[in-house]
């Protein structure tokens, strides 16, 4: 790679994580940072009037989605055309493929480890011979590959993860709702145990670059938060267990490892 600048945009309506995204890409030497847009009419405005080489674009936006985005860039017919890399906190088979279709040239689920995508970055932009470019590409789509064969199963508990917190009623832009999703998940895929402690706070909190008292806290607050504006029918029926006279909400605990556990037996049974 020569020592041009990449002209990125980051669009994402967590604004935590845009944060984030923007510490970390401030460092890097060829990285020009020119934009972070919280919705996707803010991304077309930027790239009609600035040069963008690559877009960081989350597919769940307010106003307009990442895929209506790339739609939209297609119908632009800007030239050069800036290179898109999809997030989600949610892996989805077939909008995957749609967003591969609309041009995507990568498309990683969250949480994901900073210095890796960075590399996924530099392989997508290699302004080097053009031989080089095709295998950075072809290795990239196998490891596309091999992700989406290998988390098959992961993407569809995640998807019943999603679902069951939506049914309960816990706000999808709050911090709680990420690490609650995430705790399940590493539940679920551990058959051993059906407990949360420290250390699997410890875990979570390093994925997303925070303490574990931060992600108990966050994880209080939603539950919190489910109990006092939530869908009450779905409340009593999924937590009556724990729930008496004398305690009104769950503990952390109670409340990840009861979904767990439902989600466990639902999959057992199909």
């Amino acid at each position: 790679m020569n020592e041009k600048k990449i002209n990125v945009v980051v669009a994402d309506d967590n604004r935590e994580f845009c944060g984030l995204l923007k510490d970390y890409l401030s460092c890097q030497d060829d990285i020009e940072l020119i934009g972070i847009c919280n919705d996707g009419f803010e991304v077309l405005e930027l790239v009609k009037n600035q040069k963008t080489d690559l877009i960081i674009l989350d597919i769940i936006m307010p106003r307009l989605d990442g895929l209506a985005v790339l739609e939209k860039i297609n119908a632009l017919k800007l030239s050069p055309k800036p290179k898109l890399i999809i997030l989600s906190a949610v892996g989805q088979e077939k909008i995957i493929q749609r967003a591969m279709e609309l041009g995507a040239s990568y498309y990683i689920t969250k949480p994901f480890d900073l210095d890796v995508f960075m590399e996924r970055i530099r392989q997508i932009m290699d302004y080097g011979a053009e031989e080089n470019i095709l295998p950075a590409l072809e290795a990239i789509e196998e490891e596309a590959y091999c992700a989406e064969t290998q988390s098959t199963a992961d993407f569809h508990l995640q998807e019943q993860i999603t679902t069951m917190l939506h049914e309960i009623g816990i706000p999808a832009h709050i911090k709680g709702y990420i690490y609650i999703r995430e705790a399940i998940l590493s539940l679920l895929n551990n058959l051993d145990t059906l407990s949360v402690n420290k250390e699997l706070y410890l875990v979570i909190a390093s994925n997303h670059d925070t303490t574990s008292s931060k992600v108990e806290r966050a994880i209080r607050h939603a539950i919190h938060v489910a109990f006092v504006r939530g869908k009450t029918d779905t409340i009593k029926l999924l937590f009556s267990p724990v729930i008496n006279k004398n305690k009104t909400k769950p503990t952390n605990g109670e409340f990840i490892a009861l979904l767990a556990d439902r989600l466990r037996l639902q999959n057992k049974a199909l």
